[in-house]
This record gives structure tokens, C-alpha cells and sequence, in this order.
């Protein structure tokens, strides 16, 4: 199983809106095939590792991270897939809450006879595929907010340069963070500031690059510009205001390959920011990391959006004229304050960085 999980890995960033799943089949004590969900979601791992194994998989233990599915999609299911191979045994780490599944995988391994264990490193297989459970949960991606700063919690001098203000080994984690997750979030006003690529380097090239996403209330995105020149090969979504928009704009911003997903305002006239995520959930995206800038971090903090929040910190100082790496939060009372708890710490070169979950209140 732990060699199924590793496997399943190789999926994260790829697969969605499917899970990343692994599977090995394995007889007399020798693994025959190995498989994981290739990008795009197909094939399922199951499938490749039974193609892998061939006729060895009669007979063979199948070890799988999640629920063999049952439903019909572009191919037939897993589950009937494995008992029409003749494996004997199915270890199943997680169940699949997906209602198409749910149960119905397992049910039709053990109508076939197949000897069926659930459980083994469930809770390794929940955090692995924790974007595709969490928006089965709620109907939206699980957010990871990425935040950058100085020892006093800057992300940029006064006059908007912020290069370097990490070194290069978090650079590289952050790009590791791109090739693992389904998209990349940011800001107009950060788009339009930093010209960013948001693609992946530093060796952890993809098969699948994640979706470039702009909440851009007014569609203000300019035409040229890293963005803009590479929408026709690398996704780039622009999440803006679903009325009060210049549809000739609309048009230009399609044009180059942009997709446009409307979105409410809000009483202070932003972006609806939960009505958002509920749209890229319903666009299939499972994991999404936002890249700031501090309004955007505000806002997401805010509206209780923010399932991780990873902070890499420098060994630097700027002082109180540099640009803050979380905007303003409007809060009078010190206990109303969102609060995180931490769930890791280490180095980065020079850098450090902890990881946070939401605390919640009460």
C-alpha cells in the first residue's frame, strides 16, 4: 500500500477533477503490475496496473488507495475490471464518498467472490487525496494560501519590488506546491504588478500545468503580458464580476484563449469570494493555491476560505512603509481574529517555513 500511495502521488496537480489514485497488483509475494490515474483522470490506476500484469493478475492481491469505482464513465468500471481479471483479494486504503461509488465498488468486488480489506493507511490516503474529498464535502476546491514575507510580515518594498524576497530552495518548494496543485490563484492588482508566468520550473516540470487563475473583477487583465501570451497553452481563468463587465473586453480576453467564469459582488462590490470557489468546484478543480497579493489573502482569510496557509519567512526586515503581506481585516476585537494552528516547521535554505490549519472559533 505504501507503494500504491507513492504511486498515487505522481497524480497530484494531474488528474482532476478525479482523484490521484495508485494501485499494485501483486502474486506470490512479487508485484506484477503497478499503476496510477494518468493526467486528465484516465486511465484509472487499476487499469493500467491490470494491463501491466496481464494474465499474472489472476490469482493476485490488489492493493489500492481509493474505492475501485463503480459507475460508467469513458470506460467501465474498476471494480467489475478487477473481478473479470480474477484477482482474489482487493485492500482498499479509503472508501470513495463520490455517491456514483460510495460502497458500490466494494459491493461488487465482494458479489464476485474477491476477498475485500478496507482501512490499511486510510488516513495517509485522506490527506493524499485531500482536495477531491474536501470538494465532494462542500462543492469547492481546498485552498492552500502561499505567503511569502519579511521577519515583519512584508512582501514588497514601498515601491512594489518583492525580487527576491526569498532564497532559491523556496523558490523551488513553491514551484514543487504549482506542480502539485490544480491551480494557481492571484489578484488582478498582482497580475497586473508582477507580469508572473505562474508556470512551473526548478525541476518539477508536469504533465498537466496548473490552471492560471486572475480574480479580475473588471477584467482589467492586460492583453499582453506573460499571462495573456501563453493562455493558448497554459489555462488561464479569469474569475470577474458577471454584470458589469465590457462584453467587448470579454470578447478580446476569450480571444486569446482566456476562459471567463462570472462571479457576484459582494456588498463592498469585490469578487463574492465563496461564490467563487463554488464555481471553480463546479469547474472540477480540487486544489487551488493562492499566491496572494494581500487583498486577495485578506479577503480569503476573512470569509473562512482558507484550508492551509503555508508562510515562508525571510530573514529580512523592510519596516512599516513596505507592502504587508495580508491586507486590512476590519477587526475591533482581538478574539474575532482568524486563528491557525501550526502543523509544521523547517528550514528552507535560510528561509523557514511553518504550516498552518484554521483553528475554529469558539
Amino acid at each position: 500500500m505504501e507503494r500504491a500511495l507513492d504511486l498515487a502521488r505522481n497524480g497530484l496537480g494531474n488528474t482532476w477533477p478525479n482523484p490521484a489514485v495508485g494501485c499494485v497488483l501483486v502474486a506470490a509475494d512479487a508485484v506484477v503490475g503497478e499503476g496510477w490515474t494518468r493526467p486528465g483522470g484516465r486511465p484509472h490506476a487499476e487499469t493500467e496496473a491490470l494491463s501491466a500484469a496481464g494474465a499474472r493478475a489472476r490469482g493476485a492481491t490488489a492493493y489500492v488507495t481509493l474505492e475501485p469505482c463503480a459507475h460508467r464513465g469513458q470506460t467501465g468500471p474498476c471494480a467489475v475490471a478487477l473481478a473479470e481479471a480474477g484477482v482474489a483479494r482487493v485492500v482498499v486504503a479509503l472508501h470513495d464518498p463520490d455517491p456514483r461509488v460510495s460502497g458500490r465498488g466494494l459491493e461488487i468486488l465482494r458479489k464476485a467472490g474477491i476477498a475485500v480489506e478496507t482501512g490499511l493507511h486510510g488516513e495517509r490516503a485522506a490527506r493524499l487525496n485531500a482536495g477531491f474529498l474536501h470538494r465532494l464535502r462542500s462543492g469547492r476546491p481546498r485552498l492552500t494560501l502561499k505567503l511569502a514575507s519579511t521577519l515583519d510580515g512584508r512582501i514588497a518594498l514601498a515601491n512594489g519590488q518583492s525580487r527576491w524576497i526569498t532564497g532559491p530552495q523556496a523558490r523551488g518548494f513553491v514551484h514543487g506546491l504549482r506542480a502539485t496543485s490544480d491551480a494557481v490563484l492571484i489578484g488582478a492588482g498582482t497580475a497586473r504588478a508582477d507580469n508572473p508566468r505562474l508556470d512551473v520550473r526548478e525541476g518539477h516540470e508536469t504533465p498537466r500545468p496548473p490552471v492560471r487563475i486572475v480574480a479580475d473583477p473588471g477584467l482589467s487583465l492586460p492583453l499582453t503580458g506573460h499571462l495573456a501570451e501563453t493562455a493558448g497553452t497554459q489555462p488561464l481563468w479569469l474569475l470577474h464580476a458577471a454584470h458589469d463587465h465590457d462584453p467587448a473586453r470579454a470578447e478580446a480576453l476569450r480571444g486569446i484563449g482566456a476562459r471567463l467564469l462570472p462571479v457576484p459582488r459582494d456588498a463592498r462590490g469585490a469578487l463574492e469570494l465563496p461564490a467563487a470557489l463554488r464555481a471553480l468546484g463546479d469547474a472540477g478543480l480540487t486544489s487551488v493555491l493562492c499566491e496572494g497579493g494581500g487583498r486577495l489573502a485578506a479577503g480569503l482569510i476573512q470569509t473562512g476560505l482558507v484550508d492551509e496557509l503555508i508562510l515562508i519567512t525571510a530573514g529580512k526586515v523592510i519596516g512599516a512603509e513596505g507592502v504587508p503581506s495580508v491586507g486590512p481585516l476590519a477587526l475591533t476585537d482581538l478574539g474575532a481574529a482568524p486563528r491557525f494552528h501550526p502543523v509544521e516547521h523547517r528550514l528552507l535554505g535560510e528561509d523557514v517555513l511553518t504550516r498552518w490549519e484554521p483553528r475554529p472559533q469558539g
